[in-house]
């Protein structure tokens, strides 16, 4: 064979092209230090992180996803973390941290065994195989809860579970029984833009309050607004998209005027229009005018001599939201304005919220929806506390969508780790290591929640080990002891689709990042649209 035959390139200079039993190890480190920037906020004495963007915002949270979304990773592999905490936070709205951490330390137990030559696609068989019964065993462990009364309780403590970890820990009895009274205020379809969240600077944490109905900042208004009543009962809503001001004739037109008169005619016939507007409005019965364009200060005058409150410039969702609970309909004509159309509500009112004045409707009449006011010092905390309570509520609703819970603080995780550790004795061949490391994985939630709360790891997992193999299915730790008990008396519960939704996408995105063994990376060139010899 000629030594001297010049080399093969097939791919354009510069590209970078990594393959082989390195890459997939590069890929597994790359996806420890994801987790790592999420690892300490995990559970009650989990930290927060500040994160500050390229536009210099700053962020402080202890949401996975709120911290991998912010965080621009440009590994290829490890934005696959990045995106089972996505879907996390869509499909459960909690648990994103658990999630990554137990997908990068399967990774990490897949470690050697790569190192050691095994190929990939053995282990993930194997784990695939482990993750069905994980699954199927997880099922039949959930508790269901059966009854009212009862199902109200699961539903506080899944969500007090949920908070316990966040910035409002210490009001989260408050809050979690707040987000189950949100939940149960909508319909059946349970949509979570029905919940608005509204967020006043000022006040202390436990002046938020839960209104049943709808509430909206004041819109801007016109003189003559003073004049208008700020409490109604049982009025109906006109919830327009129309512009009720005068216009000044500065149309490119060209008029022609003989006479005084002449041009008076045009301007009243333009007050007129207005007039007429006006006067269907205050005809059709409607107490209440909401719109989304200007109201001017002709109209707020003459709806206030008329005893009628009216708010223009109103967002778009908000207009949505009232239409959802007080019924009625948006108009954008008022010539076929009749009762049919208007919404209602018991109340009406108008109310101080620290320092901006708020509407509130309460008492709607198809009222199935709720705005949650959150009070709170500085900014960011009253950020941090909506996406907490983001949480809370995406739990509840998915708790009361099927209820059946199982025990959190690990020890369901512990128990997994058992059923599967066992069963893995009856496999032959080297498929029984691959299962025992697969079983391994899910220590590391407890032995993270130990770290986070500065217990000693080790200690405790093996009182927990000894307590599961005693058959103590519901053993976990209570971090506010620091000790091991049983979580399900301690009412640390969490609902079981959380951790199932969590083992199949953990398992999924560490097939998948095993699964790639060659990455090629096309290299910038000067013709992808920057120039040459600027920074790329």
């Amino acid at each position: 064979v000629n030594m001297m035959a010049p080399p093969i390139i097939l791919l354009k200079d510069g590209t970078e092209n990594k393959q082989g039993k390195q890459q997939i190890v590069s890929n597994i480190n790359a996806c420890q230090v994801v987790a790592d920037s999420v690892r300490t906020t995990l559970g009650p004495r989990g930290m927060d992180k500040l994160i500050v963007d390229s536009k210099g915002q700053t962020t402080i949270s202890n949401d996975g996803a709120t911290i991998l979304k912010l965080l621009d990773i440009v590994f290829p592999a490890a934005v696959v973390m990045c995106d089972i905490a996505k879907s996390q936070d869509a499909e459960v709205g909690d648990g994103t941290t658990s999630v990554v951490v137990l997908a990068a330390e399967l990774l990490k137990r897949s470690k050697p065994f790569i190192e050691d030559g095994v190929h990939p696609q053995l282990l993930i068989r194997a784990y695939s195989k482990a993750a069905q019964e994980a699954v199927r065993y997880l099922d039949s462990l959930a508790v269901k809860i059966e009854g009212e009364a009862a199902l109200r309780e699961m539903l506080v403590k899944c969500a007090m579970t949920t908070l316990s970890s966040k910035l409002v820990s210490a009001e989260r009895e408050h809050f979690a029984n707040m987000c189950v009274d949100a939940v149960n205020v909508l319909d059946e379809r349970l949509p979570l833009n029905m919940i608005g969240m509204k967020r006043v600077a000022g006040g202390s944490l436990l002046e938020s309050r839960l209104v049943r109905g709808i509430a909206f900042q004041k819109a801007f208004s016109y003189a003559g607004f003073e004049m208008q009543p700020k409490t109604y009962a049982r009025p109906l809503i006109a919830l327009l998209n129309i512009e009720l001001e005068l216009k000044a004739e500065k149309e490119n037109a060209e008029m022609r005027i003989a006479s005084v008169e002449e041009f008076q005619k045009i301007v009243d016939a333009e007050w007129n229009i207005l007039y007429d507007k006006l006067k269907k409005i205050h005809e059709s019965g409607a107490k209440i005018v909401l719109s989304k364009l200007p109201i001017g200060d002709v109209a707020t005058q003459w709806f206030a001599d008329r005893d009628m409150f009216c708010a223009g410039r109103i967002p778009q969702e908000d207009l949505d939201r009232t239409m959802a609970a007080c019924g009625g309909s948006i108009l954008t004509t008022v010539s076929q304005i009749e009762k049919s159309v208007l919404g209602e509500c018991e109340k009406f009112y108008e109310q101080q919220v620290g320092s901006e004045r708020y509407n509130f409707f309460e008492g709607c009449k198809k009222a199935q929806a709720c705005t949650i006011l959150l009070r709170g010092g500085a900014e960011q905390f009253i950020a941090e506390t909506e996406r907490s309570l983001h949480d809370a509520i995406m739990i509840v609703r998915r708790a009361k969508k099927n209820d059946s819970i199982v025990a959190g603080g690990g020890a369901i995780d512990m128990e997994l780790s058992k059923h599967l550790r066992d069963k893995a004795k009856d496999i032959a061949g080297k498929e029984q290591f691959f299962w025992q490391a697969f079983a391994r994985s899910f220590e590391i939630i407890p032995q993270q929640l130990c770290y986070n709360a500065g217990i000693d790891a080790t200690d405790v997992l093996n009182k927990l080990r000894h307590k599961h193999a005693k058959g103590e299915k519901w053993a976990g730790i209570d971090i506010h002891v620091e000790d091991v008990r049983d979580n399900m008396l301690g009412c640390i519960w969490e609902p079981s689709l959380v951790k199932k939704n969590a083992l199949i996408s953990a398992v999924e995105a560490t097939c998948l990042v095993l699964s790639i063994d060659q990455t090629i990376k096309a290299p910038r060139t000067p013709s992808g649209g920057t120039l040459p010899g600027f920074p790329q």
